[in-house]
C-alpha cells in the first residue's frame, strides 16, 4: 500500500465484512495541477484538457483519428481510495506532461437529489479482468490491513452494489457544482 496521509485514513471507520459504508459524503483523487480548475469551474465530465491533448497528439502522429469521449465523475465513498486514485492521477499526468504533482483528495457533499444521481461504476469490471491490476491489490491490502478477506467478484455474477460497496466505485453522469466541493489539506 502507499503512505496514505493520516487524514485521509477512513477505512477504519467505513470498513465492514460487506464492504465500504456509504455515508453522505463522496470523494474524488486528483492532481494539484487540476485543483485551480476544479475550485473555480467545478469537477466536470472528463475534465483533465492536457490529458485529452496528449492523448489527440499522439493518435495524429501514429496516423489515427481521436474521437473525445466523455466520462463521468468518479467517485468514491471513501477519502483512502480517493487517494489511491489521485495517486494514479499524478502518475499519468507526470508520464504525458513531466510536471512535478501531488495527489489532491476532494470532499464533495451533493444535495438529494443530484447525490441520487450517483451510482455503482460497474464499468469497474474491467479491473477485475486484469491480470496484476494494482488496484485491486492495494484494496484487498486495505481489507487485510483492517482484519478482513480481500474481496472476491466476479464480474459475470457481481451485484451491481458490489462494485460501490466492495470495491469503493462509483460514478455520477453530470459536471458537479463548486460549491458542493471542499479540497482537503
Amino acid at each position: 500500500m502507499t503512505n496514505i496521509p493520516n487524514n485521509l485514513q477512513d477505512a477504519k471507520d467505513l470498513l465492514t465484512k460487506g464492504g465500504f459504508k456509504v455515508g453522505n459524503t463522496w470523494y474524488h483523487g486528483t492532481s494539484s495541477a487540476l485543483v485551480a480548475s476544479i475550485t473555480e469551474y467545478g469537477l466536470k465530465r472528463s475534465g483533465d484538457k492536457a490529458l485529452k491533448q496528449t492523448a489527440k497528439q499522439i493518435m495524429a502522429t501514429i496516423g489515427n483519428s481521436y474521437t473525445e469521449s466523455i466520462e463521468p465523475v468518479f467517485l468514491t465513498q471513501s477519502k483512502e481510495l480517493a487517494h489511491y486514485w489521485a495517486m494514479q492521477t499524478v502518475n499519468e499526468r507526470v508520464v504525458h506532461t513531466g510536471t512535478e504533482e501531488t495527489p489532491v483528495v476532494i470532499a464533495i457533499k451533493l444535495p438529494e437529489d443530484i447525490d441520487n444521481k450517483v451510482k455503482p461504476d460497474v464499468g469497474a469490471a474491467s479491473l477485475l479482468l486484469v491480470e496484476g491490476n494494482d488496484f485491486l491489490e492495494h484494496l484487498g491490502g486495505i481489507y487485510k490491513a483492517h482484519g478482513y478477506d480481500e474481496p472476491v467478484m466476479d464480474p459475470s455474477k457481481s451485484d451491481r452494489l458490489d462494485y460501490l460497496n466492495k470495491l469503493g466505485m462509483a460514478y455520477i453522469n453530470a459536471d458537479i457544482d463548486v460549491k458542493y466541493l471542499d479540497v482537503l489539506a
